[in-house]
């Protein structure tokens, strides 16, 4: 048997190197001149006239920390856009990367015209290629795991051992991962655990440019960003030891999907006032874990949402669409995780469950497992525990009206205690009374098994520590 802890939160990750992470090599080398950085010298330009005009920037060291690339790149464009009269210089100082351009007026009106077409104004994109590329190059089947990297990851989480090996089998078998089981058993927070399992830093970038069409890829809300390599020190003019800025440094991602999640989705996000698009979860989630929450809980069939996947899951790859037709191939490098209050054959037919590869059943706890969890939950809430008063919930509540042993139930039970000990103006305890008071309140009148709490799923509640 093994003690182990849910993570409060998948947020609550520290902005820090993963262990062994080759920080400086993660990123490429920055592009030392236009056609280095791969994309049409008319995009660039587009873009720098589009900053200059939106932004206001006319120093040469402000645009190219704009668009993320090299004063050198940036001085280039500048002088061919000086030639086409779209900008010139209206101070140059004492150093070669301290001068001044400004549009012209002709300058001006050309980018307000592409404005109109697509706002966006943001870092340069990379190409597909380039992008593709280095995501086989960090891809998240490089990783792998034996018993003792598992266990040392999943320290402190109170599971048995058993269910901690079934994880790291599954994750190292690279396939799918079916977690089902009650509501409230611990499916999201033990697939929130999995991310303490991938190692590495890798390079993601700010967008993507396809068929001229800008595709934003980076997001703060799911990529946590690692402190720069040391190598970001030189001259703002040499390139020559600079990681290319258009890419993120960042820990392998953990993107999560619930209830809210359509096909749609899934599919290329058109803003059709901005002129660009927002990549879909999946696409954010490569190179690392895309956790489906709460499946069969979204508006769409579970058997639509699962046949969305059969072919990313058995080529690794999968097909977007762009608004004028045409379709371009990503990789589907991630680990895929699917979190369920349903059963295996009320989701999808055999064929489909058979490409799963993995299916775990995550069940109520062990007895000795829920009091620890119980003794933990009333160490966070400053309960005083009482051990007497805990048999006797086991005994009259959970035995006789047949209430399993959730992970959830001893945080949300000791929770309630605490806020009507408050409201009474009582000691903090774990009195009959109060206990009585929290069961009847969280299962309602009658508290038998019959009798659920609303939405007491994974997803809120968890094991803690």
């Amino acid at each position: 048997m093994s003690l182990v802890n849910f993570p409060n939160t998948l947020a609550a990750r520290p902005a820090r190197a993963p262990e062994g992470a080759d920080v400086n090599g993660a990123l490429p080398r920055a592009p030392l001149t236009q056609e280095e950085t791969g994309l049409p010298a008319s995009f660039l330009v587009e873009l720098t006239a589009k900053v200059m005009f939106q932004l206001g920037l006319t120093r040469l060291t402000d645009l190219a920390q704009q668009m993320c690339l090299s004063a050198a790149v940036v001085e280039s464009l500048c002088q061919f856009m000086r030639r086409e009269s779209i900008v010139e210089i209206v101070r140059r100082g004492q150093h070669e990367a301290d001068v001044q351009y400004e549009l012209t007026q002709g300058g001006r009106q050309r980018a307000a015209d592409w404005l109109a077409r697509n706002q966006y104004v943001g870092p340069a994109p990379v190409s597909l290629d380039v992008y593709v590329e280095r995501v086989r190059a960090q891809s998240v089947t490089q990783q792998h795991f034996n018993v003792h990297d598992v266990h040392a990851a999943l320290g402190g989480v109170l599971v048995p051992e058993a269910l901690i090996d079934q994880l790291g089998t599954a994750m190292n078998s690279g396939r799918p991962i079916l977690l089902h089981g009650p509501a409230g058993s611990g499916k999201t927070y033990l697939a929130g655990c999995l991310q303490k399992l991938l190692r590495g830093a890798i390079a993601i970038p700010h967008a993507i440019l396809v068929h001229g069409e800008v595709i934003r890829v980076f997001d703060e809300h799911w990529h946590r960003t690692l402190p720069p390599p040391a190598t970001l020190t030189p001259s703002a003019l040499d390139s020559r030891a600079r990681p290319d800025a258009r890419w993120v440094l960042c820990e392998r991602p953990v993107v999560m999907a619930g209830g809210e999640l359509t096909l749609a989705m899934l599919d290329l996000s058109f803003d059709a006032r901005a002129g660009y698009y927002e990549a879909p979860p999946h696409f954010k989630a490569n190179n690392g874990l895309f956790i489906v929450d709460d499946l069969g809980r979204q508006m769409v069939q579970p058997q639509d949402l699962m046949n969305r996947w059969i072919v990313p899951m058995e080529r690794r790859h999968d097909y977007l669409m762009l608004r004028n037709g045409g379709k371009f191939q990503i990789p589907f490098d991630l680990v895929l995780v699917f979190a369920t209050n349903l059963r295996p054959a009320e989701l999808a037919d055999g064929a489909f469950l058979r490409r799963l590869g993995n299916k775990i059943e995550i069940g109520p706890l062990p007895e000795l497992y829920y009091r620890r969890v119980f003794e933990a939950a009333c160490a966070d809430e400053q309960v005083a525990f009482d051990a007497d008063a805990y048999r006797r919930l086991l005994k009259k509540c959970h035995h006789r009206l047949q209430r399993p042993l959730l992970a959830c139930t001893p945080r949300d039970l000791v929770h309630l205690v605490a806020s009507r000990a408050a409201y009474l103006g009582l000691p903090a305890a774990l009195t009959p009374e109060l206990l009585d008071w929290a069961w009847h309140t969280y299962f309602g009148a009658s508290g038998s098994a019959d009798a659920s709490p609303a939405d007491t799923d994974s997803s809120q509640h968890g094991v803690v520590s």
